[in-house]
């Protein structure tokens, strides 16, 4: 697989921001049930935040099981 080039990682770091965003800007500028055309981008995008922060924290959970782990193996060696 290539590599991505900076400008795509920094791209998609701000995709969900943007697109959470995009969504709020939606609903203050629209009115009646037009609003309705941007709730979807809003959830989207607070989903895909949610589903990242989780991400990260069993990611952290997993590495600091890993380094006790390996504290625990060097100590009983």
């Amino acid at each position: 697989m290539p590599a991505r080039s900076r400008f795509s990682r920094d791209l998609l770091a701000w995709a969900t921001p943007l697109l959470i965003l995009l969504g709020l800007v939606g609903l203050l500028l629209r009115q009646g049930s037009d609003r309705l055309q941007a709730v979807p981008a809003l959830v989207i995008g607070v989903v895909l935040l949610l589903q990242s922060a989780w991400r990260w924290r069993q990611r952290r959970k997993a590495l600091l099981a890993a380094l006790r782990d390996g504290n625990r193996e060097r100590t009983s060696a």
